[in-house]
């Protein structure tokens, strides 16, 4: 990668965020990554050339016109982070929120689910890293918590594509004791196997909270243009980022 000049902007995928909050999610698109990482890769932790992730990075921070990105350490847990001022080091947690306009906040993801949250009369955003370990967790429930607890009386999501329960086949075990937690996240693969749909867990715990949510519906693993763990194995991430303007 050649990275004298900036990259362009990156394109982002509407998140239908209320005016005065800028974000979205990423696909491959505006990035200049080789191949496993072909694309805008956003994941410092897979193995790609730092500084082209870091390049990638900047320019997603330039996109969403902030003036810093905050991307954790993520763990698949349910620690949530308020984010006051750019840390010298990533956080270790799979949210974030801040209430600090111009501090974009972003999770990376291939396959698992990116949601945003905002209310922008009560000036607070957060973001949420939701695989199936933090579903089970109540990392999307903590990080509601957290921006409540913060002032937040009118909150909206959006949930980021992700890999869908048509194929996200697991062990029937592993199926019966997500369901036995949450159990909208029970599905079935289009083969007929047992399978777990974290995206549908997630709305049923948002609904359950009172907190719309807009899905952008689009499976990673069916498209070629999101980066997939699952379909690939060695693959880049890509991000949901929000921030206040």
């Amino acid at each position: 990668m050649g990275t004298d000049a900036p990259l362009s902007t990156v394109p982002l995928l509407d998140a239908g965020l209320p005016a005065g909050v800028r974000g979205g999610f990423t696909t491959r698109a505006g990035g200049d990554g080789r191949a496993p990482y072909a694309g805008l890769n956003l994941g410092d932790h897979v193995g790609d050339d730092p500084v082209v992730v870091a390049a990638h990075r900047e320019a997603l921070r330039r996109s969403v016109s902030a003036d810093a990105l905050v991307v954790p350490r993520q763990v698949h847990g349910a620690t949530v982070v308020e984010v006051v001022s750019p840390p010298a080091t990533a956080p270790e947690a799979d949210a974030l929120f801040t209430r600090v306009p111009g501090i974009a906040v972003a999770v990376v993801v291939a396959d698992c689910v990116p949601v945003l949250v905002a209310d922008r009369a009560a000036g607070v955003v957060g973001v949420a890293h939701a695989g199936r370990p933090g579903l089970v967790a109540g990392v999307v429930p903590a990080l509601v918590s957290a921006l409540r607890a913060a002032g937040a009386r009118d909150l909206t999501a959006a949930l980021g594509p992700s890999v869908c329960g048509g194929c996200y086949e697991v062990p029937a075990a592993m199926a019966d004791d997500v369901a036995a937690r949450v159990p909208a996240a029970r599905a079935r693969t289009r083969w007929g196997t047992p399978a777990v749909d974290v995206a549908a867990g997630v709305r049923s715990q948002l609904a359950a909270l009172g907190v719309p949510a807009l899905d952008v519906a689009r499976c990673t693993v069916e498209h070629d243009d999101l980066f997939s763990y699952r379909r690939d194995g060695a693959t880049g991430r890509s991000a949901g980022v929000v921030v206040l303007a």
